[in-house]
């Protein structure tokens, strides 16, 4: 089976230039690293994450809805997700669209996949004794924790948007409702990630460092665009509206699929403090904190929770993580605190429960080999 995934993999990087959404530029080139100095940092500790919006609530005018309403809503959202293909791999439906096609990276289980013969070493980097940190739930302090998403009608209208690295993003205009949810909210210093699907059409926009303007435009760091029926891969060293040239919303856990799912059925995204700046496909980008040091793991990089990680004591709600981890693992995506997994907000996430994830460590996790590491 692994064989398949390592072809598909290298099929995805052949095609690169190709199926890239929009992206103009060599795919081999070797181009500004976009967030060497403005370092996406989405993983400290405690840190707000949005505006309060419960994953996936729009209106049939691309505003709001109130927080705490089932996610399935009448603008198209479905949080199911059906197996798919002939190797255990899945798809993951949200506002109507599936995320990515079931042999997508995020979708493909590592659960037979071969021991990275470095593992010992990334463990031994991050930390054996780091714990896990969800770095999502419901508030803190008031604020909402998590990365906030949500979806538009296929005729929301386009607004420009400028990015400061523009020579790495998808050019505009995108379809961003001037009240999108920003991560960590209007105020927030942090990365400021706006994530929106355009239904029926079903391409995903996300951004980095997003301000939205009185005219309706956005300024915003990066920004990337993904059409969701497509395995894409950007070109290489490019970075996305996260560090490793990756689409952030595949990777983020959601409450439905804990509660009325009772299965996570794709990889999570991580974080870490120290990266190589490496990466492994279909990772593209790096910033590189780590310099070239091959002791810290590269950006792409896949962790899968060890196979006799005993989780029997765990509460049920807990175990479904821990399956998911077991079978898909975490995908080292970018920047933050070691060991903080993402996922939405949701004001029905239990914190205290979800503090459980801190009696797990980094030494119960182990690297696996996906491929190559592309230095840079």
């Amino acid at each position: 089976m692994f064989t398949k995934v390592l072809l598909a993999l290298c099929s995805i990087a052949i095609v690169s230039a190709c199926n890239n959404s929009g992206s103009v530029g060599d795919p081999d080139g070797t181009t500004q690293d976009a967030h060497d100095g403005a370092v996406q940092d989405s993983g400290s500790d405690n840190t707000p994450s949005d505006q309060g919006m419960d994953a996936g609530e729009t209106s049939d005018d691309g505003g709001l809805s109130d927080a705490g309403t089932d996610a399935a809503s009448d603008a198209g959202s479905d949080t199911g997700a059906d197996q798919g293909g002939d190797q255990g791999q899945s798809t993951v439906t949200l506002a109507g669209c599936t995320l990515f096609p079931p042999d997508n990276f995020w979708n493909t289980p590592i659960d037979d996949a071969p021991l990275d013969p470095m593992s010992d070493t990334y463990i031994a980097s991050i930390g054996a004794d780091t714990e896990l940190h969800p770095d999502f739930g419901s508030f803190w302090n008031g604020e909402p924790l998590g990365i906030p998403w949500t979806s538009v009608p296929e005729d929301q209208p386009m607004v420009e948007v400028r990015f400061d690295y523009d020579d790495e993003s998808d050019p505009g205009p995108y379809p961003i409702p001037p009240d999108a949810p920003i991560e960590g909210g209007p105020d927030a210093d942090g990365d400021r990630h706006v994530l929106v699907i355009q239904r029926d059409a079903c391409i995903l926009y996300e951004m980095f460092s997003s301000y939205p303007q009185a005219d309706g435009s956005w300024d915003a760091g990066s920004g990337a665009i993904w059409h969701l029926d497509q395995n894409e891969t950007r070109h290489r060293d490019w970075t996305s509206a996260d560090a490793a040239g990756l689409a952030i919303l595949p990777g983020l856990v959601r409450w439905e699929e804990v509660y009325e799912q009772g299965e996570i059925r794709h990889a999570m995204r991580v974080t870490m403090e120290q990266i190589q700046h490496a990466y492994i496909l279909p990772a593209v980008h790096s910033d590189g904190r780590c310099g070239s040091d091959p002791s810290c793991p590269p950006m792409g990089l896949r962790l899968r929770l060890k196979a006799d990680f005993d989780d029997s004591a765990f509460p049920p709600e807990i175990q479904v993580f821990t399956r998911a981890m077991k079978k898909y693992g975490l995908v080292i995506a970018d920047t933050g605190g070691d060991m903080f997994v993402s996922g939405t907000h949701d004001p029905r996430w239990d914190d205290e429960l979800l503090h459980t994830f801190h009696q797990i460590t980094a030494s119960n996790f182990e690297a696996v080999y996906t491929g190559e590491i592309i230095q840079y």
